[in-house]
């Protein structure tokens, strides 16, 4: 009996990737019907907090980011040491143009334990700090971002903008 329950959840999981893989490719094709679709299905199989945190960023691109907010909740729930919905709450919370309740999101995306790639929160750290009029706290995450990923050209050429502006 226990090998049959093995079996079937091997099936589901294997399932649910399928679904998350086509989901990716149809929100990469830019069809996000689909996509919400199969991210739906892949969580019906097994929810991830992988599945959970894409449909939220797909829902982002139709400027659902109260739903995108929900959706890494859960992802959350289902694994809080996955730091993508934490970056992407900041995100979604500076694109509702509530910049200071993003800090804590992005502050916990940088400490999550399982996250990559680990300077997306500090280039958004920094744009919270440039909305708020606080260049230097600005350019420290941008340096800390480039720290974290030398070749990250946004945060390169942010930097020599912000740097700019101090001359």
């Amino acid at each position: 009996m226990l090998g049959s329950s093995i079996h079937v959840e091997h099936d589901a999981g294997r399932q649910a990737e399928a679904y998350f893989q086509a989901a990716h490719a149809a929100q990469m094709r830019g069809d996000l019907d689909e996509a919400i679709a199969l991210y739906q299905k892949s969580l019906a199989c097994v929810p991830t907090a992988e599945a959970y945190t894409f449909l939220g960023w797909t829902l982002s691109f139709r400027g659902d980011y109260e739903g995108a907010i929900r959706e890494c909740h859960r992802a959350i729930e289902v694994d809080p040491a996955f730091g993508n919905p934490y970056n992407d709450i900041g995100s979604y919370l500076i694109a509702l143009g509530r910049p200071k309740e993003a800090v804590p999101w992005l502050r916990k995306a940088m400490a999550a334990a399982r996250y990559e790639p680990r300077h997306y929160p500090h280039v958004n750290l920094a744009r919270v700090y440039m909305k708020l009029g606080q260049v230097d706290a600005a350019i420290a995450q941008l340096r800390a971002a480039l720290a974290l990923a030398p070749q990250y050209r946004p945060a390169r050429t942010e930097l020599h903008r912000l740097l700019g502006l101090l001359n």
